[in-house]
This record gives structure tokens, sequence and C-alpha cells, in this order.
């Protein structure tokens, strides 16, 4: 991998012909791309669990009632027990890792702590599991028109209702994913 195929903090848009059900429809901010592979958190899969089941599980009992009842997401298919905090910057926490200025992941804890009690940072997703890449992996995939690639944008990620943050991560490359065949080889 060389620095202009680096795809950290880019997202990876599901292309209409993606059969693997993991995947299909969706889109994954790539939190880290290196020479030895990927991880990603699939942004727009919410599941039936909101935050209070999670945090009941924790014994975090100190909930603040609004942020409760946020879905969970599944963040993929990789150890699906495992749980992953893409939030906007704030404070320090015990398992962060930076991926730009304005985006990290989080999976200790204390975040949800501070999520739970009304203090943790303005914006967050908390997700199941993670979508991981071996080395080479997610660049042949690429090369096989699996995936778009494009820049990713907190807005979609936070912001935007979940069904629509698949099409609107496409329209920011001026991609219509509704003129996309789902069909491969077909005239």
């Amino acid at each position: 991998m060389n620095s202009s195929t680096n795809l950290t903090n880019q997202f990876l848009i599901a292309m209409p012909s993606m059969q693997d059900m993991n995947f299909s429809q969706t889109v994954t901010y790539i939190c880290e791309h290196t020479d030895e592979g990927a991880m990603g958190i699939v942004v727009n899969r919410p599941t039936n669990l909101h935050l209070n089941d999670i945090l009941d599980q924790l014994d975090i009992t100190d909930i603040d009632l609004k942020s409760g009842e946020e879905h969970i997401y599944i963040g993929g298919p990789v150890q699906p027990e495992r749980g992953f905090v893409l939030h906007s910057d704030g404070n320090d926490w015990d398992s962060t890792l930076k991926i730009t200025d304005g985006i990290s992941v989080t999976t200790s804890k204390d975040i949800l702590e501070s999520i739970a009690a009304g203090k943790g940072p303005n914006l967050h997703l908390v997700a199941l599991g993670y979508a991981g890449w071996a080395s080479g992996q997610l660049e042949e995939e690429i090369s096989a028109n699996t995936w778009l690639s494009g820049p990713a944008d907190s807005q979609i990620i936070f912001s935007t209702p979940a069904e629509q943050r698949w099409k609107a991560a496409a329209q920011l490359l001026g991609v219509d994913l509704n003129l996309i065949s789902g069909d491969t080889g077909h005239a």
C-alpha cells in the first residue's frame, strides 16, 4: 500500500451488486488502513438494541434518559460481542484511536459511562463488531468493483438518518446508486 491508496477516514460504499449480506447496501467508515490491512465500522445498520440494553449488561446505572434510547449498530461481522464507539473528539478515554482531528473510535467502558451520564462526546455512534480486511484484501475488492470509496463526511455518520446514509455517501461522489445495475456482465 502506498500513501495515495490509504483509505483511513474514507467511506466504503457497497456497490448494488454486493452479494455478501454482511455488507449489502452498507456504508463503512474506515478507521485504520495500513500495510497489514484495514478496519472499519459499518454506520448504517441499526439493530433493535438500544444503548440502555448495553448499559444494563455492563451495570452502568447512572443513565441520561435521552442517550439510553439510542440505537446500537452492527459495526461488522468481526468480534460482534465487542463494542466500538465512533465519536467526535472530546475527552481522552482509556482506549481511543484518533482517526482525524474531528473523529475517533474508542473501545473502553469509560466512554459508555460518560455517554450514559450525559457527559460523553457530542456526536457518537455505538456499534457491536467491526469490518476487517487482511493485507491487500480491501484493495483487491475495490479493484473488483465491489466497493466505491470516497471521502467521509461526519454529517452522514452522525446526523443523516441511517436508512439514507448509503445513498447519501454515494452522492458525495456524484453517484446515483439507483442508476447502477445490480447485474454484472449484461448490456
